[in-house]
């Protein structure tokens, strides 16, 4: 099979691999036929690492992914050859303490792929994968939005966990795919007012779709002033979605005393000072995100029923043989992308 392998910072290889083969009764073979660029990738294209993570060359990155299954083991009973399928990157043991309270997103022995250490990623052609892993879309949904219910299940679960309350003040600080699924959830379900911010103008023009009450660029604006101006007694909630140390900052002085961060960004770095005595005073709650769990369902049949739209999120696509042109234009945050998809 054809795969793309990151050889070095910067650099993809194109090589010939040996097809994977199904060892196990409930795995499945999957063609893959799209991939999403996401900013996890970034870190390891640009810097080879996100903290302690750290990239062995060669390896396979990609994660956000869509398929055809191929096969079948003996033992799956859910799946045939020929559906089409979005992809749960993220294999739980299902036997820890973790899994059996319902956190497989914190399975102590979770392998995630595309991850150093971990599992292989999916800018191959062919992947096996376990049947949980594996879940069915219609013929009529796209390949581009069956990847992107990766991003949105994650947006899924961080709008669940963070029990945003009716009429709560609420801003979204990065407007990538992930950032842009949890806008659009929290206006579908009628929360707000909403604010949203992002350094790429074409990613808050998409945004402003959405009917926030304020959308601007960090870059151009004082986002705390004008956020102060149209709500003078803070936030309920930020969900800070780029992983940027600053942006984190920011974020908790836009919070009122009793407000919470949601952190769902990825830092690229290992560790990131905050004001430990400004959260303390003013009883700020920190929530974090890691990845999701039990919302890859959900995201996939609110895909199929339309109620968002998110089909022009995949704004550029590229063939594999180009994924480091992909990975450039993602990193530089060029040309109003918002996300490049690999087609296969």
């Amino acid at each position: 099979m054809r795969a793309c392998l990151l050889a070095g910072i910067g650099e993809f290889a194109l090589q010939e691999l040996p097809d994977p083969q199904i060892r196990h009764a409930r795995e499945v073979l999957v063609r893959i036929r799209m991939v999403g660029v996401c900013g996890s990738d970034i870190h390891y294209f640009t810097s080879g690492r996100i903290g302690d993570a750290v990239i062995h060359y060669p390896f396979i990155i990609g994660h956000e992914a869509a398929g055809v299954v191929e096969a079948v083991g003996p033992g799956v009973s859910r799946l045939r050859p020929g559906q089409k399928i979005a992809i749960d990157p993220a294999l739980s043991c299902g036997r820890c303490d973790q899994c059996l309270a319902g956190r497989e997103n914190t399975c102590r022995h979770l392998l995630f792929r595309g991850a150093p250490g971990q599992l292989p990623g999916c800018m191959c052609e062919y992947v096996v994968l376990d049947e949980r892993q594996c879940f069915p879309v219609s013929d009529a949904l796209s390949f581009e939005l069956a990847a992107l219910s990766e991003p949105l299940a994650v947006g899924v679960y961080a709008v669940e966990r963070s029990r945003i309350a009716a009429g709560a003040f609420a801003a979204v600080l990065g407007a990538g795919p992930i950032g842009l699924s949890i806008l659009h959830l929290l206006a579908v379900l009628g929360h707000g007012p909403l604010f949203v911010t992002d350094k790429v103008e074409a990613r808050l023009d998409y945004a402003r779709q959405l009917g926030p009450l304020w959308a601007g660029n960090p870059d151009r604006v004082e986002v705390e002033a004008e956020i102060s101006r149209l709500a003078p007694r803070q936030l309920d909630m930020v969900y800070e979605c780029t992983g940027d140390a600053e942006a984190l900052r920011q974020g908790i002085r836009l919070l009122k005393p009793g407000g919470r961060l949601v952190i769902v960004g990825i830092p690229e770095e290992n560790e990131i000072v905050l004001p430990i005595h400004e959260l303390r005073r003013r009883e700020i709650d920190i929530l974090n995100i890691r990845r999701q769990a039990g919302a890859t369902q959900k995201a996939v049949d609110l895909l199929e029923s339309g109620a968002l739209r998110m089909a022009d999120m995949a704004t550029h696509h590229f063939p594999l043989v180009e994924a480091a042109a992909a990975f450039k234009l993602t990193a530089a945050r060029a040309d109003g992308v918002i996300k490049a998809m690999i087609t296969l």
